[in-house]
């Protein structure tokens, strides 16, 4: 099936499921959410997270976000402009 060139455009966002700080978190690029006791609950949190990236927003919204170098940029997002994203469940027990 070909994609639009929309789609194409758009970024892919992964979530890795990753051990962390004791116990599992997941990880997005180099930044890491807060951490979980149990894998499940951090694939699970990685889910939700995974699903509000991608839900559509109903109107532009101004974002602020600080870049790697520390700068702060401010931009308009349209709403309508969402990744796609995907979790990566860390590999199972034993493997």
């Amino acid at each position: 099936m070909r994609r639009s060139p929309e789609e194409d455009a758009q970024e892919d966002v992964v979530y890795k499921v990753v051990e962390h700080d004791g116990g599992w978190a997941y990880r997005v690029g180099d930044v890491f959410s807060e951490a979980f006791v149990t894998r499940e609950e951090a694939t699970a949190a990685a889910e939700q997270a995974a699903a509000a990236h991608r839900s559509r927003g109903a109107e532009e919204e101004l974002i602020q976000y600080q870049d790697r170098r520390g700068r702060w940029h401010e931009e308009v997002e349209r709403g309508d402009d969402r990744p796609r994203t995907h979790v990566e469940p860390p590999p199972a027990a034993g493997a």
